[in-house]
């Protein structure tokens, strides 16, 4: 919350879906100047997303997660490139603890419209991460895109789609999304039922972005495409 608070760009709205949860965080939140949406019993993270975007009535939407941070001047340098750029998407820089090649930082502003090029400028057939984003609401609406409740990994699927839908992406640099290796994250839980869940959702997420792809006629970077420029950026990206 403090994080957020004291970003540089303070025209926020801040909402807080407060997803059944057990310990105190759900008081906690209320001490802070948010909107907080308090559901009955845990209906898990695209439930929760789904609220929140049904909810927001700013221009643009951007999903945090609790264990993560933002550099201060985040918001601001995001919304300065949507707006000057007109993007249905902003996406920001990123520092991977767990995995550093997926750590990623952009030199200067610059926007892509060709398919190949918007899924290669951010791997997102690789790296679904949904909190790298800054997306158009109306975007999002027109294209009726919304997360996949029960499934884990529900963000590469809705991420793909919103890059591929997308009129203009836009990178943005001085952007710093800090992922955060948590032990009992949903990514890291190792009780067995849980990771293999995660596997089959896993497999059906990667299947689908495959037919989607299939379907309309064009390659994934990384994936089906470009691997070489991948490995290559995978190996020499050893530090941040």
């Amino acid at each position: 919350m403090e994080n957020m608070l004291n970003q540089s760009y303070k025209n926020l709205e801040i909402i807080v879906v407060n997803d059944g949860s057990t310990d105190q965080s759900g008081i906690i939140t209320q001490e802070y100047p948010v909107q907080v949406i308090h559901l009955g019993q845990n209906r898990g993270l695209s439930a929760a997303r789904n609220i929140g975007i049904d909810t927001a009535k700013g221009q643009y939407i951007h999903f945090m997660d609790i264990d993560d941070a933002v550099n201060p001047d985040y918001y601001r340098e995001m919304a300065k490139a949507v707006k000057e750029t007109d993007a249905d998407i902003a996406c920001g820089g990123m520092w991977n603890e767990r995995f550093n090649y997926k750590s990623q930082r952009f030199r200067k502003t610059k926007v892509y419209t060709s398919t190949h090029d918007k899924l290669k400028a951010t791997y997102v057939g690789k790296w679904g991460y949904v909190w790298r984003y800054l997306f158009k609401v109306d975007f999002l609406k027109k294209h009726n895109l919304r997360f996949e409740e029960g499934r884990l990994v529900e963000d590469l699927i809705f991420s793909f789609h919103a890059v591929y839908y997308a009129d203009k992406l836009v990178v943005v640099p001085n952007t710093i999304y800090f992922y955060y290796n948590w032990e009992n994250s949903i990514s890291t839980i190792r009780e067995k039922a849980h990771r293999e869940k995660y596997r089959r959702d896993w497999l059906h997420a990667r299947s689908y972005i495959l037919n989607f792809a299939d379907e309309h006629n064009f390659k994934i970077p990384g994936i089906n495409s470009d691997k070489i420029s991948y490995i290559w950026r995978k190996y020499i990206s050893r530090h941040f």
